[in-house]
């Protein structure tokens, strides 16, 4: 049976590979050159194959077996320092895993960009995203199932948690061209609206039970998903509320409509970050809240153009 290779035979065979030589593995590593052709011709020998070619130049060169051992020895390295990057944090208070719950009214560009510099900045920090809608974010919160929750502004208070303004976005009544409602000519009254059908999220959770948000029609379809919303005003089945990002690129390929209610205009909505009262964020769940700060902003900037046009329907 083969002998395994160990963590320092891995480093010595990485530093040559990647620096050509024996003495520039021995700068980088600050060990003498001796030492390092010793560690190689170890370690090629408990593979019982070469790893360098040492003939015919004064430096070496990776074997075809070398070539094939790099990606493998580059993936053993890639997780001791992971693991040494994870007790790190942790002895320094970092969280090992963040829970996050979000509110679909979050605009994903900003959520995307966040978590990339995230998984940059905490590689050791695992993730866990639940997104929801209306009082789920709350909900989780309030039942100890996420350490911090990102969404609109809550409909009632609870001293347990601690809220924190991240930025803005906006809320647009749209539906498919073809739907009463986009070809009615002029701003369109409230008498007109409720006859038309509404498509309204229903919150999973109790913590709007018994409240409704801009529900002006007598008919209403109720539903727990933004996409399924989406999806059914595009089919031209009903109109609704959806925040401006996310049918930006539809209105503007003719796909929907921003519609001109008189019960109904757009609506500006603020956004927050949430934690227990009782259980102060961790520097990681610090970060993601400081960057949600600078992420928003940009974004708003990016489709604030898109949106002053969106809010100005044709009459």
């Amino acid at each position: 049976m083969l002998a395994n290779p160990t963590i320092d035979q891995l480093q010595v065979f990485l530093a040559v590979a990647e620096t050509g030589s024996f003495s520039a593995a021995a700068r980088r590593l600050n060990r003498a050159q001796s030492v390092i052709s010793y560690t190689i011709a170890n370690l090629e020998a408990q593979l019982e194959m070469p790893l360098f070619s040492r003939e015919g130049t004064r430096e070496p060169r990776l074997t075809p077996e070398g070539k094939a051992m790099l990606p493998d020895a580059r993936r053993m390295i890639g997780v001791l320092n992971d693991i040494r990057s994870r007790a790190e944090g942790m002895k320094l208070g970092l969280e090992s895993e963040i829970s996050i719950a979000v509110d679909v009214s979050l605009p994903s560009p900003a959520l995307v960009a966040v978590l990339k510099a995230f998984e940059r900045q905490f590689p050791g920090v695992s993730l866990k995203l639940n997104v929801g809608a209306l009082g789920v974010v709350w909900d989780q919160l309030l039942n100890h199932h996420c350490d911090i929750g990102l969404g609109g502004q809550m409909t009632r208070p609870a001293d347990e948690l601690e809220t924190i303004r991240i930025g803005e976005a906006s809320m647009i009544p749209v539906a498919a061209p073809s739907h009463p409602l986009s070809v009615y000519k002029g701003r369109v009254p409230l008498s007109v609206v409720r006859e038309n059908i509404q498509l309204v999220i229903s919150d999973v959770s109790r913590m709007t039970e018994g409240k409704d948000f801009g529900v002006f029609a007598y008919r209403t379809w109720r539903m727990t998903d933004m996409a399924t919303k989406r999806e059914l005003i595009l089919s031209g089945l009903g109109w609704g509320g959806l925040p401006t990002w996310m049918v930006a690129e539809d209105v503007e390929a003719g796909r929907l409509k921003a519609l001109d209610l008189e019960p109904y205009p757009p609506r500006p909505y603020s956004l927050f970050a949430f934690h227990r009262a009782d259980m102060m964020p961790g520097p990681a769940s610090t970060w993601l809240i400081e960057r949600f700060k600078e992420e928003l902003p940009k974004v708003c900037s990016l489709l604030r153009g898109r949106a002053s046009s969106l809010d100005s329907p044709e009459k």
